[in-house]
């Protein structure tokens, strides 16, 4: 049951990149001109979709605190890498980005260090 601290952590952390990235996305390009910079920005910061991929990220920090209070940091962090595979894989799914070979290789290879360090 202690695990669910860690997978609550790179839950939490994916939904953050995955809603950003998609408010992002259909906000369109930055503009050009310092000025319109700043106006774009703010308004990212103030949609709402923005602000919950900002607090699932405080919540992600609260689970990782409980994780931190069950297991060693040794063992834990490198569950944290499952993110970066569910996040490949989101965007390929929601955002068409490719999924190439490298990717895959890496992909596998994240999996294959998560099994291995998990191994006490």
């Amino acid at each position: 049951m202690n695990h669910i601290y860690i997978f609550l952590t790179i839950l939490l952390t994916v939904y953050g990149q995955i809603v950003i990235k998609w408010q992002v996305n259909l906000a369109g390009a930055m503009p050009v001109e310092s000025a319109d910079k700043i106006g774009f920005m703010i308004r990212l910061l103030l949609n709402p979709w923005i602000m919950t991929g900002f607090a699932s990220a405080f919540l992600a920090a609260i689970s990782w605190m409980g994780a931190m209070s069950k297991f060693p940091i040794s063992y834990a962090y490198p569950f944290m890498s499952l993110a970066f595979v569910i996040v490949l894989i989101l965007s390929n799914l929601f955002f068409k980005e490719p999924i190439t070979i490298s990717k895959s290789i890496g992909m596998g290879l994240i999996v294959l260090g998560i099994i291995f360090g998990s191994r006490s």
